[in-house]
């Protein structure tokens, strides 16, 4: 194992980087339901900082942070997976809401907005806002669900920087999501960079783009539909 300033006394090791295990807990509290706590993502954290600082390589180009960055989301997101609590409907409205979006886009040769997404799916506007909410924050679809980690953002360059710890190995998937990701409506392209690249939370997304926590919540869900939509080819 290469030594390095990651690799100190167990004491000085969490001392130095549990702000960064908070962060990243606090990071995805802003999208998770009530019932997840805050010192169960910690705790899994801290294991996939242990275990990062174990596997770490800096021989492979990145940095120690961003490296343990990566297994620290990856720790708390298996541990909130295993948890099992997401109801059968909300992975019904997620697949329900993605197939009609790739209708309605088919049908319409653009992208759908909200109230034609909603009357396709024979709800009101507030349903379908509601659903994106169960959705995004119940079931935590993320950059994740599309075959890319938590750390992929909405811009090339961040990409392929990342690439070598992202597990995108094919470049037309790569080049697929980039072109995905550019063809998004402008706001929700956008969205999707403050919270992916910028690492803001909801709510400071929501002070940016002038609109509440919850909104925000609904246009990355969308935002994540489409993308699904856009690159059912890859994702089925």
């Amino acid at each position: 194992m290469p030594y390095g300033q990651y690799q100190q006394s167990p004491h000085a090791f969490i001392e130095r980087y549990s702000p960064l295990v908070k962060r990243i807990a606090h990071h995805l509290m802003g999208r998770l339901p009530p019932n997840v706590q805050l010192e169960d993502l910690i705790q899994a954290g801290m294991i996939g900082l242990l275990e990062a600082q174990q596997n770490y390589d800096p021989t492979k180009g990145a940095s120690f942070e961003t490296f343990a960055g990566i297994r620290i989301r990856g720790a708390m997101l298996d541990d909130i997976r295993r948890g099992d609590w997401v109801p059968r409907s909300v992975y019904k409205n997620s697949r329900r809401i993605s197939e009609a979006i790739a209708a309605l886009e088919g049908e319409l040769r653009r992208d759908p907005n909200d109230q034609e997404i909603a009357a396709y799916l024979e709800m009101t506007l507030e349903q379908y806002h509601q659903a994106l909410n169960d959705v995004n924050c119940g079931r935590l679809i993320g950059m994740e669900d599309l075959g890319v980690s938590e750390d992929a953002v909405a811009n090339e360059e961040s990409l392929e920087e990342n690439l070598p710890f992202q597990g995108v190995v094919d470049d037309n998937f790569r080049q697929s999501l980039v072109e995905a990701i550019k063809s998004l409506p402008e706001r929700e392209a956008l969205v999707l960079s403050l919270y992916y690249d910028e690492e803001l939370n909801l709510k400071e997304i929501g002070a940016v783009i002038g609109v509440s926590e919850s909104r925000v919540c609904q246009i990355h869900s969308q935002a994540m539909q489409r993308l699904r939509s856009k690159l059912r080819a890859w994702t089925t």
